[in-house]
């Protein structure tokens, strides 16, 4: 039988936290099918290129950055909400402090609603 998830609650402007030296990550959930990770850089700091086995999610929460999602660059400010399918090269920089909010999606099978 799977484990029983319990409903995650999380103030997330209060896990803000930025560091000179590199890119702060902070894991606000993770259960077998989903990852959710705070995301915040100093302005500059960057993501090189890259793609994720999995389809991912970024919301932005504070500042500006570029987004490159596969050529296209986007100019990243809250509010915005980018989904990434699977494979998909991407990369960001910040042009001041940026916070988002990145959701992982892995594969499962639906859980059975009771």
């Amino acid at each position: 039988m799977p484990e029983k998830l319990e409903p995650v609650v999380a103030q997330l402007d209060s896990m803000f936290q930025f560091a000179d030296r590199g890119i702060v990550s902070k894991t606000v959930h993770e259960s077998p099918s989903t990852k959710i990770v705070l995301m915040c850089f100093e302005p500059g700091q960057a993501l090189s290129e890259h793609a994720a086995p999995f389809e991912a999610v970024i919301q932005v929460l504070q500042g500006t950055a570029d987004l490159k999602l596969g050529d296209k660059v986007h100019a990243a400010k809250p509010g915005a909400l980018y989904v990434m399918p699977t494979g998909l090269l991407h990369a960001v920089t910040a042009k001041e402090r940026f916070v988002f909010l990145l959701t992982m999606v892995r594969a499962s099978a639906p859980a059975k609603i009771h």
